[in-house]
């Protein structure tokens, strides 16, 4: 059976799930080479790194089908090195924006979505610091808990951005947003909680 149709309808999809909100903020940000640069690229790299975390939550429920069409260790290895950079990037252009005055944060944002971003993160990065110390019984036995930590950071990131992306406020990218956020919840519930329970059937 040939599977390269399915497999660049695979990509296809992925290409647009990341790409689409990028397009709109780059259509609704005029890039000036100058001290509001890095504030101008910041949003960029948040909104990059939520959707190839999505695709991670969703890959989940259908990994074994995927497995079948395309390089799924490969995608993973990917788009984790690509999140990684961007959870960095994001929160790094946002301070070297504003001169690294870590409290004028709160002045332009509401405090809760502050620290659900930095809670968030901090749980986002035990999947790089567990990947990085697998050698480890420890990390070994618990890697499964790693994934369930590292997504409820994905869950909180969602509502982080929601609440105040200055491009996910309105429009049709608040409605995709809201889509991406429910589709990754209800995946992390089937694949963390419904599929192992089926599993043991």
């Amino acid at each position: 059976m040939n599977t390269a149709p399915t497999k660049y309808l695979i990509l296809a999809f992925a290409y647009l799930a990341v790409l689409y909100p990028l397009w709109v903020r780059f259509a609704a940000t005029p890039m000036v080479f100058d001290s509001t640069l890095p504030l101008n690229l910041f949003p960029f790299f948040g909104l990059a790194g939520f959707t190839m975390l999505w695709l991670h939550a969703i890959s989940g429920v259908f990994e074994e089908w995927l497995r079948k069409h395309i390089n799924f260790d490969r995608f993973v290895y990917i788009t984790s090195t690509l999140i990684l950079i961007c959870i960095i990037a994001h929160p790094l252009l946002l301070l070297i924006g504003l001169g690294f005055d870590v409290l004028s944060v709160f002045s332009y944002y509401e405090a809760l979505y502050i620290w659900l971003a930095v809670v968030g993160w901090l749980l986002l990065i035990t999947y790089d610091i567990g990947k990085k110390l697998k050698k480890y019984d420890f990390f070994v036995k618990n890697w499964n808990n790693i994934l369930i930590i590292s997504n409820i950071g994905f869950i909180l990131t969602f509502f982080h951005s929601i609440s105040i992306g200055s491009d996910l406020q309105s429009g049709l990218l608040r409605f995709v947003w809201i889509f991406y956020g429910v589709t990754a919840i209800l995946a992390i519930i089937y694949t963390y909680g419904i599929k192992p329970l089926i599993a043991k059937r």
